[in-house]
């Protein structure tokens, strides 16, 4: 076993954080910006990509390989480091980014390998290596809606990923396919086969609301489907804030009956 073991807690509801344990010299690695608090004696350390190649004496070329990787999903070219140089046990938090799930992945459970949306992962025990899938479709990466590069999670211990809404497990039977629309899907087993489709008939694709194209999922493997993609709540937010600070609504705000009356006056 390559990967570090930790023990971890998942705490909340809709704004969830989890607790990582961490025995002494035990790290666990994270994007930047997603710790929400941690003990004394535990070492931040900033590295370049995941940290997976320090750990096998990857060395330098190890390293960069590691970061461009990440760099071709669009995210950071460092990654954090959290190690318990202290005596005893440890704790270190982390807290998801907008409202919705924390999704915890035994990789070896999984048989080894997860593919999942490139801005889905929050942290994993050091050792698990976050990496690049190319989509073999080329369909897929021009309409699937998290472009051609997703990430993978490789390794044999734990994976922390983060989606939004309610989140739906599925275990899909040989054979059994799943449409889902693009922004919903959030990461799935690397046995599933993952294409996209169009959506039939031109006055679904213009006036159905649910976009001209969608994700077909066939079986055997396991889904993670989220109820509340962050691009769509975004997109909710943008529409309802008032013209004045940049939004696509009128400034009424919530200034409750007054805002009524101003409605009617402009």
């Amino acid at each position: 076993m390559n990967n570090h073991e930790i023990d971890y807690k998942v705490f909340g509801d809709d704004m969830q954080y989890v607790e990582v344990e961490l025995d002494p010299n035990e790290t666990v690695i994270a994007e930047a910006g997603n710790l929400m608090m941690m003990d004394d004696g535990i070492k931040m350390e900033t590295i370049f990509g995941d940290g997976s190649s320090q750990s096998s004496g990857g060395g330098l070329l190890g390293k960069l390989k590691g970061a461009g990787k990440r760099l071709i999903t669009g995210e950071s070219l460092f990654m954090t480091t959290f190690t318990n140089v202290g005596m005893g046990k440890k704790r270190v938090y982390f807290a998801a980014p907008y409202p919705g799930k924390i999704i915890p992945m035994d990789l070896s459970q999984l048989n080894g390998k997860v593919i999942c949306q490139k801005d889905a992962f929050l942290a994993a025990a050091k050792g698990v290596s976050i990496g690049v899938e190319f989509q073999r479709k080329i369909s897929a990466g021009f309409f699937g809606g998290e472009g051609f590069i997703m990430q993978k999670l490789e390794g044999d211990g734990m994976a922390f990923i983060h989606a939004g809404g309610a989140i739906h497990q599925l275990e899909l039977q040989p054979g059994e396919v799943l449409r889902v629309d693009t922004g919903c899907f959030v990461a799935m087993t690397s046995e599933v086969d993952y294409s996209i489709e169009a959506v039939g008939g031109i006055k679904t694709a213009l006036f159905g609301g649910e976009g001209i194209f969608f994700a077909t999922l066939r079986g055997p493997g396991t889904v993670w489907i989220q109820s509340l993609p962050f691009s769509r709540l975004a997109s909710r937010v943008f529409a309802a804030a008032p013209v004045s600070q940049g939004g696509g609504g009128k400034d009424v705000g919530e200034r409750g009956i007054a805002g009524v009356f101003n409605l009617f006056n402009d």
